[in-house]
């Protein structure tokens, strides 16, 4: 059955990129966000058999493949821990999806909570993504994409990203770079408009001149008319020889004029005559100044509530935005963080010395991306965009130097914590015997900063070191379980046991892994996965 319906979505697949004239549409699909390949991070796989058929899609170790967008290697995950029976999804209600986990398949959470039997996600929920971890290893995020998404261009224009928002912008960019008209470029703060404008530049005629950037909202509200425009030697008090500007200095080439809309009203009558003339007057000089110049503006602001408020020139914005670009919101393209994690990591290992980590190609080795790590960015809301995706990328990779994987520390913890995706997804089964109802778990939450380090490990001595039953018990997520385990100083992991004592405690306990279990007082499934990893059988 698998290996049907692998076939058939690969028959869908090839169908619509032969039908170049069909309107792509919105279909469920998979991405990797993490995996113990990190190589594997931003494959994907569209589901739409869902979208076309209605019917059921499977999802197992074995089947089926996922790949890059527009890539020709496509691989199933894999991952010995994921099991051969298959987790289904199908068509839900008002095009929202149901996923079903079998008894006997692999362990499926969202959001921290394990997935007895169903979860219900509704199409809003779908829009904003939902990470799924499976077996506490592989981390999916579910989402909406483009039934179109895997053709794409050739040229990556230096952005990283294949969700619709950043193709789109793309296809944009090619449109109009080779034009001469202006460009306007919106979109909020850190989501990288200097690289649109220098994509612009770079694939444009005028790519072998000069490119200027420059922002307006940090100059001197004294000086910014010079400092774009230039000035004549004693044009204001300081002025001791001629100033050339920003226009002159990006003639044959391409002017990036940031924050525009934080432009004082005469710089914006200086640019509007800029724009129509193509001249400009310096400082203090009384000759105007003929510049061929490719003017590229951005802005965060929105100029038309400025303009109503007479802080901004209609004019002006009417001669700024010969051809608009919007760059989405780090929110709005959440299948693109995995990679875009990716590739500021490696930029940081590359400092350290330690891209070996990037290279794994042990199928059983702990992912480097821990699944809880994982789940945090995505579900995070990221007020600054990729800029803070960066910075953040750029702390883990510094403070988990010479440690086996990535460690969020607490106060981090706490930031991705703050304003992260309400727990999506409606319950379709009952909670089993001996469970808390989501009631009471929800009504027993509190933070885990409120656990002390005494309280935690008899929680989980209390359980049986479950660590699914310890979260319930101490009413916290999952997720966070394993963070205070990290931070604890009374307990260790498997991870932190050498293999002979493994393989004594074996011996000694012949085998029984619950008795291991209480002996070291580890995590059953870590340690049932250590014992694995060394040949040991717990028959």
């Amino acid at each position: 059955m698998q290996q049907k319906l692998a076939a058939d979505m690969s028959t869908t697949a090839v169908h619509t990129k032969g039908k170049s004239a069909q309107a792509p549409r919105s279909v469920p699909a998979l991405t990797v966000v993490s995996h113990p390949h990190p190589q594997r991070i931003g494959e994907r796989l569209l589901l739409e058999v869902l979208a076309s058929v209605g019917r059921t899609a499977a999802l197992s170790r074995n089947a089926p493949d996922f790949s890059r967008p527009g890539g020709l290697l496509a691989l199933p995950l894999g991952d010995p821990f994921l099991s051969r029976t298959p987790v289904l999804f199908e068509p839900g209600s008002h095009g929202g999806l149901r996923l079903l986990v079998p008894e006997d398949g692999t362990q499926v959470c969202v959001a921290g909570e394990s997935v007895a039997g169903g979860r219900e996600f509704t199409h809003e929920e779908l829009v904003a993504g939902v990470p799924l971890v499976l077996a506490e290893r592989v981390v999916l995020l579910l989402h909406l994409a483009s039934s179109g998404g895997d053709v794409v261009s050739h040229k990556d224009l230096g952005l990283v990203g294949q969700g619709e928002g950043i193709r789109q912008l793309r296809e944009d960019i090619l449109r109009v770079a080779d034009l001469q008209v202006p460009v306007l470029i919106r979109g909020e703060t850190g989501t990288g408009k200097e690289l649109v404008a220098r994509a612009i530049h770079e694939h444009g005629p005028r790519r072998s001149g000069p490119f200027v950037s420059v922002n307006l909202g940090a100059l001197s509200k004294e000086l910014v008319a010079a400092e774009l425009f230039g000035a004549q030697r004693g044009a204001y008090t300081g002025a001791s020889r001629d100033r050339e500007g920003f226009f002159r200095a990006a003639h044959g080439g391409t002017l990036f004029l940031d924050e525009v809309g934080e432009a004082p009203a005469e710089v914006q009558a200086a640019l509007l005559r800029v724009l129509e003339t193509g001249e400009v007057y310096p400082v203090g000089g009384h000759t105007p100044v003929p510049v061929d110049v490719r003017l590229v503006a951005a802005t965060d602001s929105n100029l038309e509530a400025r303009i109503e408020e007479r802080l901004f020139k209609a004019p002006l914005l009417h001669r700024l935005a010969g051809f608009e670009l919007r760059v989405p919101p780090l929110r709005e393209r959440r299948e693109d963080i995995g990679l875009l994690f990716l590739h500021f990591a490696r930029q940081e290992l590359e400092t350290t010395g330690e891209t070996w980590r990037l290279a794994s190609t042990d199928p059983r080795a702990q992912p480097w991306l821990p699944a809880a790590v994982a789940v945090r960015l995505v579900r995070y809301a990221w007020p600054g965009n990729v800029r803070q995706l960066r910075n953040i990328t750029r702390q883990l990779i510094i403070g988990s130097r010479g440690l086996p994987g990535l460690r969020v520390d607490s106060r981090l913890e706490q930031t991705l914590d703050a304003e992260s995706l309400p727990v999506p997804g409606k319950v379709l089964t009952a909670p089993t015997s001996g469970q808390p109802d989501a009631a009471d778990a929800k009504s027993s939450r509190r933070k885990p900063s409120e656990v002390g380090e005494d309280e935690l490990l008899e929680a989980l001595r209390a359980c049986s070191w479950d660590l699914k039953a310890t979260a319930d018990f101490l009413g916290i997520p999952r997720p966070s379980v394993y963070v205070l385990i990290d931070k604890s100083s009374l307990i260790r992991t498997a991870r932190d046991l050498s293999p002979e004592e493994i393989t004594r405690c074996f011996q000694e306990c012949e085998g029984d892994l619950d008795k291991m279990v209480q002996r070291l007082e580890v995590s059953r499934r870590a340690l049932q996965r250590r014992v694995r990893e060394l040949g040991l059988s717990d028959a």
